[in-house]
C-alpha cells in the first residue's frame, strides 16, 4: 500500500478560465513541482499517477444531464454562452465562470482525478490520496459557479457511494462555504458535510449558516461554522478542533473527504479571514490524525482555491509534505525559484514557510475574537457538543 498517492489530471485538458481569472492552474501545478524539488515525491511510499477523465456517466451520477449537454455545447463553441438563456448554466462569459473551449473535457479530467483519488484509498491501494486539480465545490447539480463547472468533490463521493462505502464525511476548510458539495447531498444521511468559512453575510456564496443542517433523515448531517472577516488562525483552529472533529468522530465516517483551499490566507485577495501560514500544516496534521482516529486513516484530499500564487504554491506543497509524513527543508531549490518567478511575473518567497504579518488592525481582530467566540459556542450547541 502506498502511504500517498498523488493523482494527476489529464494533461491534454487544462482548466483554465483566462489568463485574467483570478484561478490559475499554474499555481497548483507549481506546487506540486515544488514538492519534487523538495524531494518528498522520492521518498518510499509516494507515487504518482495520471487518471484518465470521468465519463457522462460518472458527472451525471451528480449533474443533471441537461447540464452535462450545456457544458458540452459551450466547450464546442464558448461565444454561444454570451447568449442570454446561457444564464440558465452559469456559464456566461461576463460571469464568474465563463465558457471556454474544451471544459467538459477539463472538468471531466478533474473529476476523473478526485474519483481515482477515492477509489484508490477505499480499494487499499493508498493509505491517502491527494488531487491537486480538485476541490472545485461550488458547482451545482445543474448550474456552474465560483470557478467550478462540475463539482468534482461531489462526483468523488457518490463514485464512494456508488461502491458500497456507507458512512462520508466531507470537510471543507476552504474560506467559501462548500455550498455544492452540501446542497447535492443534503438529504443524505451517509454523508456529512462539515464547512469552515467567511461569513457569507461578507463572503461568496453567501451561503454555510449556523441553520443549515440538512434535512429529512439527514437532518445534523451539515455541519457550518462561518466565521467573520478578520478572524484569525486561533477561531479558524478553534472551529476545527471544537465544532468539525467531534462531529466527524460521532460520525464514525469509513473514508474522509476534504477539500484543501489556501485562501483563508491573509494576504489572498477575495477573502478576508487572516490565517497564517503556519496554520495550513498544524490543520491538516489534525485531519490526519482525525482521519487515523476515525476512519481507519482513510483520507482523500483535494486541492482548493487560493489566489495568491505565492502562498497558494508554497502552501500545496506543504500539504503534500504533510500527507507524505515528511518534513521537508524550508530552503527552496534556486531552479524551482526561477521558474516560478518566471511563471508569475515576481519574485517570489525563497523560503517555503515565510510569510508577511497579517495586516489586519487591532480593532478589527478584537471585533472579529468577540464575533467568533459567539459563533463557536452557538455551533456547538446547535450540532450538541458539550
Amino acid at each position: 500500500m502506498d502511504q500517498l498517492l498523488i493523482v494527476r489530471s489529464d494533461p491534454t485538458s487544462v482548466y483554465d478560465l483566462g489568463a485574467e481569472h483570478p484561478m490559475s492552474p499554474t499555481t497548483r501545478a507549481l506546487g506540486v513541482e515544488l514538492a519534487r524539488a523538495l524531494g518528498v515525491l522520492d521518498a518510499p511510499g509516494v507515487r504518482e499517477t495520471t487518471a484518465a477523465p470521468a465519463s457522462d456517466d460518472v458527472i451525471e451520477r451528480v449533474h443533471a444531464s441537461a447540464y452535462v449537454a450545456a457544458v458540452r455545447r459551450y466547450s464546442a463553441q464558448p461565444i454561444l454562452a454570451a447568449a442570454p438563456e446561457s444564464g440558465t448554466w452559469g456559464l456566461h462569459p461576463a460571469g464568474d465562470t465563463p465558457a471556454f473551449a474544451g471544459m467538459h473535457d477539463a472538468a471531466a479530467a478533474v473529476c476523473g482525478a478526485s474519483v481515482e483519488a477515492a477509489l484508490a484509498v477505499w480499494s487499499g491501494t493508498a493509505r491517502r490520496s491527494f488531487a491537486p486539480s480538485g476541490g472545485l465545490h461550488h458547482a451545482l447539480a445543474n448550474r456552474a459557479a465560483g470557478f467550478c463547472i462540475y463539482n468534482d468533490p461531489a462526483v468523488a463521493i457518490q463514485a464512494l457511494l456508488d461502491v458500497g462505502v456507507e458512512r462520508i464525511a466531507y470537510v471543507d476548510v476552504d474560506v467559501h462555504h462548500g455550498d455544492g458539495v452540501q446542497w447535492i447531498f443534503y438529504e443524505d444521511p451517509r454523508v456529512l458535510t462539515c464547512s469552515v468559512h467567511e461569513s457569507g453575510r461578507t463572503l461568496f456564496p453567501g451561503t454555510g449558516s449556523l441553520a443549515e443542517r440538512g434535512v429529512g433523515d439527514a437532518t445534523g448531517t451539515s455541519v457550518n461554522v462561518p466565521l467573520p472577516a478578520f478572524s484569525g488562525s486561533t477561531s479558524y483552529l478553534r472551529a476545527f478542533d471544537e465544532i468539525i472533529a467531534p462531529a466527524v468522530e460521532a460520525f464514525a465516517p469509513e473514508v474522509i473527504v476534504t477539500q484543501n483551499g489556501v485562501d483563508p490566507h491573509h494576504a489572498d485577495p477575495l477573502a478576508h479571514l487572516c490565517v497564517t501560514l503556519d496554520t495550513f500544516p498544524i490543520l491538516w496534521r489534525r485531519i490526519t490524525e482525525l482521519a487515523t482516529a476515525s476512519s481507519s486513516g482513510r483520507l482523500v484530499a483535494l486541492g482548493g482555491g487560493g489566489y495568491n500564487a505565492d502562498v497558494v504554491s508554497r502552501a500545496f506543497a506543504l500539504l503534500i509534505a504533510g500527507l507524505a509524513d515528511i518534513d521537508p527543508p524550508d530552503e527552496i531549490p534556486a531552479a524551482w525559484l526561477e521558474r516560478a518567478s518566471e511563471a508569475f511575473g515576481f519574485d517570489v518567497t525563497r523560503s517555503l514557510r515565510g510569510d508577511s504579518a497579517p495586516a489586519a488592525s487591532s480593532e478589527q481582530r478584537a471585533a472579529a475574537d468577540d464575533q467568533a467566540d459567539r459563533v463557536l459556542a452557538d455551533a456547538r450547541v446547535i450540532a450538541g457538543i458539550r
